[in-house]
């Protein structure tokens, strides 16, 4: 059996089985595809919404993992379609290994808890990456099971292909059309994302001319694109940095990240992580809500949670390009020591001013330890017999891929309770202790 014989690729033409997801795409499902989606794992991510707190400035952001999952598995399906005709990418991905990534593609996200990302970010002990938790998902009963009889397929395979680093060139690729600068989360997530926030930003690329111009890269270990798909790589690549800096790091949504981060971090030896991280997010935001009665963490979970909505402000904002310095000494911090920077202002702010201060009315967020993925892609000059890489060949690339992306789209904040702001404290006094508050945290 070929690629194109598969009955997922061919049911994209043949359409017997159908669910529709926005925007208006049909996506194709086969008696195995849809046991795995009837599986309770998979069904929690229907419960489990895909943006978390960004609802909280972009209201209609609702959108769940369960209809990201369905979108990136389509797309598995189109990349292999096109990919198939490819005499590297046909000489390295047998049949069975593209039948891993379809369920790769279709579990991604199994592991997911709410409001993942940003707990994550906090790079806590005890706290799982969300890779670890699909591994418990996948490798037992029941989608191990179907996994078993109805692919012929090892759960080793899948949690392999998701969280390990590759060890052969087939692994590499398959691995690229996962986790790349044009992969099928990224290409799903930002036109999904940006449908559904009603913004423009992530839907500023032609998908059909990107997915048409996929080929191997000159290794045969990536995805690479023929020179006619150059242009909406790059606009794809562009519109990740505009999503970002309009959307996943807007000052709001930051504010309710911080907000939910440093609750998350007091309260989190009253939680059981255990089975909270298998919560959908309606008893995880009640079993957060449980913990912190009698703390004032109750008052930042319902600024977030309750019937209004009230987050903190942001009184100083640090970036790459404007106040680098004090940007360079907090951006990628431990959380922990942000914490203690937060808690030493407001100790200084107790000492030098006629303000009350408690720790928690101080939130610092900055760029997380991690760094986001960088821009590495090939674009394939048939014509020459030549590639060259995007940054090559594309001004906003080479920018983007020379400086690091995080320092341009994520900024230092310092958001203050909104009662400080009435009871009148400024930005200037701030300023003039936080080089103090910094040296005390170090």
């Amino acid at each position: 059996m070929t690629i194109r014989d598969l009955p997922e690729i061919q049911a994209l033409d043949t359409r017997r089985q159908l669910i529709r997801i926005p925007p208006q795409l049909d996506v194709p499902l086969t008696p195995r595809v849809q046991a795995l989606i009837d599986t309770p794992g998979f069904r929690r991510l229907a419960k489990i919404s895909q943006l978390g707190l960004v609802s909280l400035v972009y209201p209609a952001a609702h959108h769940t993992r369960f209809e990201h999952s369905l979108g990136t598995y389509r797309l598995a399906l189109l990349y292999l379609k096109q990919l198939s005709q490819d005499p590297g990418f046909r000489e390295t991905i047998t049949s069975p290994q593209a039948e891993t990534l379809i369920v790769a593609a279709l579990l991604h996200d199994i592991g997911h808890w709410p409001f993942c990302h940003p707990l994550e970010d906090l790079a806590l002990d005890g706290l799982p990456s969300h890779e670890t938790s699909a591994q418990a998902f996948i490798t037992t009963d029941p989608i191990a099971g179907i996994l078993r009889t109805q692919w012929d397929l090892e759960p080793t395979d899948i949690t392999s292909l998701l969280s390990s680093a590759p060890d052969c060139k087939a692994d590499a690729l398959l691995s690229s059309i996962l986790s790349g600068p044009i992969d099928i989360d990224k290409m799903d997530y930002l036109e999904r994302d940006s449908l559904h926030a009603g913004v423009p930003y992530g839907n500023n690329f032609d998908q059909p001319r990107l997915i048409g111009s996929l080929c191997v890269n000159q290794h045969g270990d990536g995805l690479a694109v023929t020179e006619k798909g150059r242009t909406a790589a790059e606009l794809m690549v562009f519109a990740r940095y505009v999503m970002f800096s309009e959307v996943y790091w807007h000052h709001a949504v930051r504010s309710a990240t911080a907000m939910l981060q440093r609750s998350f971090f007091e309260l989190r030896n009253r939680l059981a992580l255990d089975k909270l991280l298998h919560m959908t997010e309606e008893p995880f935001i009640a079993e957060l809500a449980r913990a912190a009665k009698d703390t004032p963490y109750n008052t930042l979970l319902a600024g977030l949670f309750g019937q209004k909505r009230q987050l903190y402000k942001r009184l100083l904002e640090f970036s790459y390009f404007q106040d680098q310095a004090v940007y360079q000494q907090l951006a990628r911090r431990p959380y922990p020591w942000l914490v203690a920077c937060g808690n030493a202002l407001a100790e200084l702010l107790n000492r030098h001013t006629s303000l009350s201060v408690l720790p928690h009315q101080l939130l610092f967020d900055a760029p997380p330890t991690k760094l986001e993925v960088e821009f590495n892609v090939e674009v394939s000059y048939q014509k020459e017999s030549c590639y060259r890489t995007l940054a090559d060949v594309s001004p906003v690339v080479k920018t983007l891929a020379h400086a690091q992306f995080d320092d341009y789209v994520k900024r230092v904040r310092l958001f203050v309770a909104p009662e400080l702001l009435s009871n009148g404290l400024d930005a200037k006094t701030v300023r003039e202790l936080l080089p103090t508050a910094i040296e005390t945290a170090t």
